[in-house]
């Protein structure tokens, strides 16, 4: 497969019931610009939350906690309360999101930043907890759109597609950027910003279309 067919394809998908789909979840992206800073820290703990897990997971802890449970609860008690509402991994997630209470004011912070890929490094460097993909997911769900979620679907599609010349073994640090390059001149080819071209992207390996 070429990556003229992956283009055609995303083309068509503009063009079909599920466009609308896509752009309600985009919009919802975008409400955060004006959304308040406990907003923002629930969807930073989402985000923490999905790391090597699933959205759907994560979405049902953070409706299980929200902002009081995340940023109140006690250690002890907040490990309760995560294994309760089905999180996996909820010892080390509990002192992830405890220890990203010092983070509280994130919307500020971000701002300060002269583009998304800089406020990206900053929070993977910071943030215990949040990689380059999960800063992405991170910025991408407040309203960010000019970085990449190279999550596995992502990366296993765009390697089908012959965007990659080779699969990568596993998306670090090191190789994130090059691959995100990739996909930056494919995104113009779409019109796409990073923000909906990966939701289209989820939906053709997923059938989903998923914060």
């Amino acid at each position: 497969m070429q990556e003229k067919e992956l283009l055609e394809k995303i083309c068509g998908l503009q063009k079909s019931s599920i466009a609308p789909i896509v752009e309600q979840r985009y919009l919802e992206f975008q409400s955060f610009k004006g959304r308040a800073e406990e907003d923002w820290f629930c969807e930073l703990c989402f985000c923490l939350l999905t790391a090597n897990t699933s959205s759907e997971m994560g979405s049902r802890v953070q409706s299980a906690l929200g902002f009081e449970g995340f940023y109140n609860l006690p250690p002890k008690k907040l490990v309760a309360e995560l294994k309760k509402a089905g999180s996996r991994f909820y010892n080390r997630r509990a002192q992830f999101i405890v220890d990203a209470r010092r983070h509280f004011g994130l919307k500020e912070k971000i701002s300060e930043f002269e583009n998304d890929r800089e406020a990206r490094e900053y929070l993977a460097k910071n943030v215990k907890g949040l990689g380059f993909k999960e800063s992405s997911h991170f910025l991408r769900n407040t309203g960010s759109d000019n970085v990449a979620i190279l999550d596995k679907h992502v990366v296993n599609l765009i390697s089908e597609f012959g965007l990659l010349v080779e699969r990568p073994k596993s998306v670090n640090a090191r190789n994130y950027c090059a691959i995100e390059s990739r996909l930056d001149l494919f995104a113009k080819k779409t019109g796409l910003s990073h923000s909906k071209l990966d939701l289209y992207l989820w939906y053709m390996k997923t059938g989903k279309v998923l914060k």
